[in-house]
């Protein structure tokens, strides 16, 4: 019991030292001891070094509310591959749904409507029926983004609609002409792409386009920097230009090009902001790609392959070392640690007669949720948890 009566600074130091299954057997010794090392303080930087633990690499907590330790157990089935598979919603009609996280509600896209989905917080099951759906759309919504106070959607009918997350107002943007493939919205900014071959800027507070890009080719994915001083397009490729190109927000003037040798029709499907200087991309050429847009000239730093030749449809990542993709056939989501070039996991959630793309998939420190043509599937990595003694 000598050891409780160093100062913490030291006890701290001593403790850094020892791996997730020393702290946990240190943690049987007595009730004080227990108490001291299963404080965050003591597994943060061992969560650090695990798959989604909800600590990014600048320090931040995503999962505040859950301790240190849970997490570092829930992490370890997520490199294992160890959990529970589930099927919370069905339907009949082959839809593109796409969907979204927030906290204990799952949004979800099913033809031209969105409906709030509550979530139990210590299954992750969904109640069957939404408690709100967002509608207004005269054909399916193709994407849907989310801030603190507005869901902004995109549909097929050409139109962009804002709703209030805590009213009934409701505005339509009317620009363009075609589908809404694509939406991003930071900070009162919306930049939508469309199959009419223009990306269009707009302010949250006007129902008009600020500015209106030609593009020359469809777009298919767009993200705003979280600087919130430039954007990215990814169009498919089919003309003689470069499918990523990066935009002046003020100027909109490009700034420049990302990559030179994508083959005709590698158009890039889904991008991811990991940091202002980090963005990951994926599309028809099978690739995740991480770019550092620090370097000059900016350029692709990091590549994973997708090992069948499968589209990727969409890519997450945990803001760490965790990647998770979905593919184009039979349903296949993969997890990958970027620390490594191969697939760590690989989960199978459509079969052969029924095979489908997953077309969006959002995660959380304990389940993940995937969007396919006639269901949403669940991953539930907190089922049966390998245990820390």
């Amino acid at each position: 019991m000598l050891i409780l009566q160093l100062p913490e600074d030291v006890l701290y130091h001593i403790l850094s030292y020892l791996d997730c299954k020393s702290l946990a057997r240190l943690s049987q010794v007595c009730k004080s001891i227990y108490r001291f090392v299963n404080r965050d303080t003591v597994w943060r930087s061992i969560a650090k070094e695990f798959l989604n633990t909800g600590i990014s690499r600048d320090g931040t907590d995503i999962y505040p509310h859950i301790p240190l330790k849970e997490r570092v157990k829930i992490a370890q089935n997520w490199c294992d591959g160890v959990c529970k598979r589930g099927i919370p919603l069905k339907w009949k009609t082959k839809l593109l749904p796409w969907l979204e996280l927030d906290g204990d509600v799952l949004f979800l896209s099913q033809a031209a409507d969105i409906g709030a989905y509550q979530l139990h917080q210590d299954s992750g099951r969904l109640q069957r029926n939404p408690f709100e759906i967002y509608s207004g759309h005269n054909a399916d919504v193709c994407h849907f983004v989310l801030t603190d106070s507005h869901l902004i959607s995109g549909g097929s009918d050409g139109k962009i609609l804002v709703h209030s997350r805590t009213t009934d107002w409701l505005v339509e943007l009317s620009g363009h002409d075609q589908e809404v493939n694509c939406l991003d919205s930071k900070d009162g900014l919306i930049i939508s792409g469309s199959r009419d071959q223009t990306t269009r800027i707009w302010n949250l507070t006007s129902n008009s386009p600020r500015d209106t890009i030609p593009m020359y080719d469809r777009v298919w994915s767009v993200a705003i920097s979280p600087t919130l001083s430039s954007f990215v397009t990814g169009t498919s490729c089919c003309q003689n230009l470069s499918p990523l190109r990066i935009w002046d927000v003020e100027r909109l003037e490009c700034v420049c090009s990302l990559g030179s040798e994508f083959r005709r029709g590698a158009g890039v499907l889904d991008m991811v902001f990991e940091s202002p200087f980090q963005l990951f991309t994926c599309g028809y050429d099978t690739f995740i790609r991480l770019w550092d847009l620090r370097l000059s000239p900016r350029k692709c730093v990091m590549e994973w392959e997708e090992p069948h030749d499968s589209t990727l449809y969409c890519i997450q990542t945990d803001g760490n070392y965790m990647i998770a993709s979905g593919s184009s056939y039979y349903g296949v989501v993969r997890l990958w640690d970027k620390r490594q070039t191969a697939c760590l996991q690989f989960f199978q959630l459509s079969s052969e007669s029924g095979s489908s793309p997953v077309y969006c998939l959002r995660f959380s420190s304990a389940h993940l949720y995937a969007a396919l043509a006639t269901a949403l599937h669940s991953l539930d990595f907190q089922q049966n948890p390998i245990c820390i003694r």
